[in-house]
C-alpha cells in the first residue's frame, strides 16, 4: 500500500507496478516451493500469463506518461532475472 505522503502520480504508478512484479515473484516462489516444478505446463501458463499482464500494465503506464519506458523495461528485466535465479535454483534441488 502506498503511504499518504505527497508523492507524484508517476511515483505512485511505478510503486504499483513494482508491487505487482513482487506479487508475481512471490506467486512463482510459492509454486516452486509447494505446488509444481518449473517444467510443469501449469507453471509455464501462470508465469506467461502474469508476465504478459504486467507488461501490458507497464505499457499502459508508459503511454500515459506515468512511467518512463526505460524504467518499465528495467522493472520487467529485473523480474525476469529474479525468476531465472529461482528457476535455476529449483533445477539444482
Amino acid at each position: 500500500m502506498i503511504p499518504d505522503v505527497a508523492v507524484s502520480k508517476e511515483e505512485q504508478a511505478y510503486a504499483l507496478l513494482k508491487a505487482d512484479a513482487d506479487k508475481i515473484l512471490q506467486l512463482i516462489k510459492v509454486q516452486i516451493d509447494n505446488l509444481t516444478m518449473p517444467q510443469c505446463p501449469l507453471y509455464e501458463e501462470v508465469l506467461d500469463t502474469q508476465m504478459y499482464g504486467l507488461s501490458r500494465e507497464i505499457d499502459f503506464a508508459v503511454r500515459l506518461n506515468l512511467v518512463d519506458e526505460k524504467d518499465g523495461k528495467k522493472l520487467l528485466e529485473d523480474l525476469e532475472r529474479q525468476l531465472n535465479v529461482l528457476h535455476e535454483a529449483s533445477q539444482n534441488l
